[in-house]
C-alpha cells in the first residue's frame, strides 16, 4: 500500500500526511457503500444483567427502537435479544454516518434457576428492561424454628 501513496505524490502541496488522510477518507467511502449496498452491519449495545433472591433482571440498550422492532428469546437458558430497524433513504449527498447499527443482536446464557415461562418486557425511552422469575423451587425460604 505504501508504494501507492508515493505513486500519488503528483503535486508540490502533497504531503504522505494528506495523502494518508485520502486514503483513509476513500477506505471510509468504500466500507459505507458496502453498508448501504449490504445493509447487513450488526451491532451490539450495552447490556446490564443482575439478579435478586426472585428474579434476574436485564436492562438493554435499544436506541431507536421501537417494540416492533426488537424479538426476544429464551430457550433452554440462553437469552438472545435482537432488533432490526428499517433504514431510511435519505436524499442529499451524506457528510457524515455514524448512526449505522440497523440491526443488533446480543445472546447471553442465564442461570439454570430462572423460569423461562415467567417473563415480563418492556421497552422504555430506548432501554429493554427484562424481569424473569426464579423457579420456586430454587428460591430461598426462611425456615422457621418449631
Amino acid at each position: 500500500m505504501l508504494p501507492t501513496l508515493f505513486r500519488r505524490m503528483t503535486s508540490p502541496w502533497d504531503t504522505p500526511g494528506s495523502l494518508v488522510q485520502h486514503e483513509f477518507d476513500r477506505m471510509c467511502r468504500r466500507l459505507n457503500d458496502a453498508y448501504e449496498a449490504d445493509n447487513d452491519l450488526v451491532g451490539a449495545y450495552p447490556v446490564d444483567i443482575r439478579e435478586d433472591a426472585d428474579r434476574v433482571y436485564v436492562e438493554a440498550e435499544m436506541p431507536g427502537f421501537v417494540k416492533e422492532d426488537v424479538e426476544i428469546t429464551l430457550e433452554q437458558g440462553v437469552l438472545t435479544i435482537r432488533g432490526q430497524r428499517k433504514t431510511k433513504k435519505t436524499e442529499g449527498e451524506k457528510h457524515l454516518t455514524e448512526r449505522r447499527f440497523t440491526r443488533v443482536s446480543r445472546s447471553f446464557t442465564l442461570p439454570s434457576t430462572v423460569d423461562e415461562s415467567r417473563v415480563d418486557a418492556k421497552l422504555v425511552e430506548g432501554v429493554l428492561h427484562l424481569t424473569i422469575e426464579k423457579k420456586p423451587e430454587v428460591k430461598p425460604r426462611k425456615i422457621e424454628i418449631g
